[in-house]
């Protein structure tokens, strides 16, 4: 791709996909009170975490959070979290794992202004901001979590550049996202070459797939939020379309492989 069609496809993913569409959805599903934007976790056995009664309801999704971050002990630490989404997550790790400090960083406004309104947790703040162009000081944070998002990312090594810059010497980086089979080779490349020293990898595509299979119903409630309801038979079916297909992709020797790393600055 020469340099004018990068920058081209850089701004249609920023501007269009990730602040008009990720916008659009905050404002259909904050009515919803929708905190999660994950696929969700669960293992076999149950993982049992203990919940609030407030927090069983997203319990699929929290297992995600709670599994990734709590690789390392992160009590007394300032934590950042890239690509927040709506926040349940920041929110509950924050109540259960207590850091010093924990940080949410997205780039869509609006979904950092739902933040704001929804989550008022002691030592919690959200901001507006760039995976890229991470807006903080040198050595930062003790740990940076990233859930379901990096995929997105129009310049992954560069976000990886930025995530070892904020972090502190001895800082991990917990790690939990997706890619196409035919892409994962690149990814290892990627992630081999930032100044990390890999502590644990693994696959995650059958928890990943049990999580899918307990928040069937979110999916209706997401699909009838974002559709009008003249529309929402089609969209239904649309709706549960795309996410067999992403369930699909996640069984073995299919087109999709979740993992889940912890990594510490080198």
């Amino acid at each position: 791709m020469d340099k004018v069609s990068a920058k081209y496809a850089q701004y249609v993913h920023e501007y269009l996909y990730q602040r008009f569409f990720y916008g659009y959805l905050t404002r259909k599903l904050s009515a919803e009170d929708v905190q999660f934007l994950n696929y969700g976790y669960e293992e076999d056995p149950p993982m049992g975490v203990a919940l609030s009664p407030s927090d069983e309801p997203n319990r699929y999704f929290i297992q995600l959070y709670h599994r990734t971050a709590a690789q390392v002990d992160l009590r007394g630490k300032d934590v950042l979290e890239v690509g927040c989404g709506h926040g349940g997550g920041a929110s509950y790790l924050t109540r259960t794992l207590h850091p010093a400090s924990y940080t949410g960083l997205d780039l869509n406004s609006a979904g950092v202004a739902f933040c704001r309104r929804r989550h008022n947790v002691a030592g919690l703040e959200f901001l507006q901001g760039d995976a890229e162009n991470l807006p903080f000081p040198d050595q930062s944070f003790d740990a940076v979590i990233n859930i379901e998002s990096s995929h997105l990312y129009s310049q992954f090594p560069r976000f990886l550049t930025e995530v070892v810059r904020v972090l502190r010497p001895g800082g991990h980086f917990l790690y939990a996202d997706f890619r196409l089979t035919e892409g994962t080779g690149a990814w290892e490349a990627q992630l081999a070459e930032a100044p990390m020293r890999l502590l644990s990898q693994r696959v995650i595509n059958p928890e990943i797939m049990r999580g899918m299979e307990k928040n069937s119903q979110w999916w209706v409630t997401v699909v009838n939020a974002l559709v009008p309801a003249f529309a929402r038979s089609f969209a239904v079916t649309r709706g549960y379309r795309f996410v067999w297909d992403t369930y699909q992709g996640l069984q073995s020797g299919g087109t999709m492989e979740y993992r889940m790393y912890c990594f510490a600055k080198a």
